[in-house]
């Protein structure tokens, strides 16, 4: 039982000094231009969407109607439309090519988030998403400003034709 538990002990030890040799010998992946670490995605994947939880299902307090998508319409040209690319652009922004992990084009002709409940995209706008180059906007828009550009990220593939104008 002894030899067992020594061995378990050396074998958790070894696995740390791995590790740590590892990140201390230039192994690790800090730079935008190298991949994820094995499980990475699984990982923090996991990690989002239990810190989103039940907020992901909450109902937005302003109505998707022409003003508030106006309204999202700037907010998203002003603050994210360097990262995340306008209406109709089929590549990323030069800024969104230099970040890892790249940045999720929002909308179309990409795939966008449309399909993701509004109170998720609003999380996720309020709070930032850490180690992504995702801001939180808490401190810079106001609520019904996160539930604009939330809103219009969310009907991104059934906007208006002046707010269409807006974000190309």
């Amino acid at each position: 039982m002894r030899k067992v538990l020594a061995g378990v002990l050396v074998g958790a030890v070894l696995v740390l000094v791995a590790e740590f040799l590892f990140v201390t010998q230039g192994g690790m992946p800090v730079s935008t231009q190298g991949g994820p670490l094995p499980m990475e995605r699984f990982i923090t994947g996991k990690a989002l969407r239990a810190a989103i939880g039940k907020e992901a299902e909450l109902p937005s307090p302003v109505p998707a109607d022409p003003v508030n998508l106006a309204a999202g319409a700037k907010v998203y040209r002003e603050s994210c439309m360097v990262c995340h690319g306008s209406l109709g652009a089929k590549e990323p922004t030069p800024f969104a090519r230099g970040m890892f992990p790249p940045p999720p084009q929002l909308l179309p002709p990409n795939e966008g988030v449309t399909d993701d409940p509004v109170g998720e995209t609003h999380w996720k706008v309020h709070n930032g998403i850490r180690l992504t180059g995702m801001p939180a906007f808490r401190s810079t828009l106001s609520q019904t400003e996160e539930w604009q550009v939330s809103e219009l990220v969310h009907s991104a593939d059934k906007l208006p034709d002046d707010v269409q104008a807006t974000l190309k």
